[in-house]
């Protein structure tokens, strides 16, 4: 098992200065600066569905193996000239997985069926609906073509040939694809353990009683969910109240158990800002005032080697930077290489103003051609988040878009969701 290099305990460092970062800058330092750290393993086919391939795959053997009719019918060596033509019939037959065991002679036919191998001296293959049979000949009218109805050896594939590439997520065809070339293992990445934690006295369980000020922990089931969705392996790590001991005792153990920490809540700099504090004494830390809305600044930083992402305790704004900063982070540190979400300009189905300084992002669904958003801007409002089937991004540049204005709308199916 290979296991890469721990990532550096600056990866997260800006420049010095304290001016809002545009996000493609941020984005940009997070994809030069971090790198996979899982470790590679050999899995059977059965096993590697959804697992990032370590190294390219090449095929063991062509598909097809051997030269192969695609329909049920006679084959004969080709070309045939126009007009109507007669062949006499080679006794016996060549059937998929039962193929002939002879050479048929020019001027002759054999009967084959669909997926069977082409005899010795079989080229071309007529349907059998375009022919009249009588047992011991056959009838038909050309012209036809050498090579009709018939598959080449290695047409689709040839043994040797990359057919997987390094980085890729295994999908169901893929797997059918190794399997057609003989292909039984393949060397993957192990699943990136991501553990999420939330932090804050006021948060409590869904199902228990919640006293004044209390709130029920709505990013913690989210993030589980979101993380499972990607392909993560989703590590729950509970809830820490504003106890810096008690969350130092819970981030060192699992800085033992995870390799990325996502925690909510407790990123900022106020005073029971337990997460950036923390991190700030122990560890190297970095608070990315991201020019952003929804969203506050982002804690990244390190944490005995294991990295942190501090995210805004706002579920809105937690969702949010987890799509546009943490998606294609943590699909790097998987091996999967970084991810841009796909977008679709689609027409606008509202009107809206915005100043310039920073990016946006509305919550948003397309309905009968027409992109609309949700009613209320607030971060408070999470019932927006399941209203909504994907985001719509606004630039840094101050705009107003009008009804029928094409603007870019991402689909949460763009963040693998």
């Amino acid at each position: 098992m290979i296991k890469p290099p721990p990532l550096r305990n600056d990866c997260f460092a800006l420049p010095a200065g304290t001016h809002w970062t545009p996000v493609d800058e941020a984005l940009a330092a997070l994809r030069d600066r971090l790198q996979p750290v899982t470790a590679e393993e050999i899995l059977p086919l059965d096993l590697a569905l959804g697992r990032v391939l370590a190294a390219d795959v090449s095929a063991q053997r062509s598909n097809p193996p051997l030269p192969n009719t695609a329909v049920d019918g006679y084959g004969f060596a080709g070309p045939i000239p126009d007009g109507a033509q007669a062949l006499p019939l080679v006794q016996g037959r060549s059937a998929a997985g039962i193929p002939f065991d002879g050479t048929v002679p020019a001027g002759l036919a054999i009967r084959v069926l669909t997926g069977a191998a082409l005899p010795t001296g079989v080229d071309t293959v007529i349907l059998e609906e375009d022919v009249t049979c009588d047992g011991s000949q056959i009838a038909f009218h050309g012209p036809l073509k050498k090579g009709a109805n018939a598959r080449r050896a290695g047409e689709d594939v040839a043994e040797k040939d990359v057919i997987l590439r390094q980085g890729r997520v295994v999908t169901p065809a893929d797997l059918a694809l190794a399997a057609a070339t003989g292909v039984s293992e393949l060397s993957v990445r192990q699943q990136l353990r991501v553990g999420i934690l939330s932090t804050g006295d006021e948060l409590v369980e869904a199902g228990q009683p919640a006293g004044n000020g209390q709130i029920y922990d709505a990013n913690r089931p989210m993030l589980r969910a979101l993380l499972l969705q990607m392909g993560f392996d989703a590590v729950d790590l509970g809830r820490v109240g504003d106890d810096r001991d008690a969350l130092e005792v819970r981030l060192d153990s699992a800085a033992t158990e995870v390799d990325v920490i996502l925690t909510s809540g407790g990123a900022s700099a106020g005073d029971e800002d337990h997460v950036s504090a923390l991190l700030q004494e122990k560890g190297a830390i970095q608070h990315w005032r991201i020019a952003l809305k929804p969203g506050r600044p982002l804690a990244l930083g390190m944490w005995q080697g294991t990295p942190v992402f501090g995210l805004p305790g706002n579920p809105v704004a937690a969702l949010v930077c987890t799509l546009i900063f943490a998606r294609p982070a943590l699909g790097l540190m998987a091996g999967a290489g970084w991810s841009e979400p796909q977008g679709f300009l689609v027409p606008a189905g509202f009107e809206k103003r915005k100043k310039s300084g920073r990016r946006e992002y509305l919550r948003a669904r397309v309905r009968q051609g027409r992109v609309e958003v949700f009613a209320s801007e607030g971060s408070g409002r999470i019932s927006g988040l399941s209203w909504a089937e994907g985001l719509v991004e606004i630039n840094d540049a101050a705009i107003h878009i009008k009804a029928g204005d094409m603007v870019r709308f991402i689909p949460y199916s763009s963040f693998a969701l």
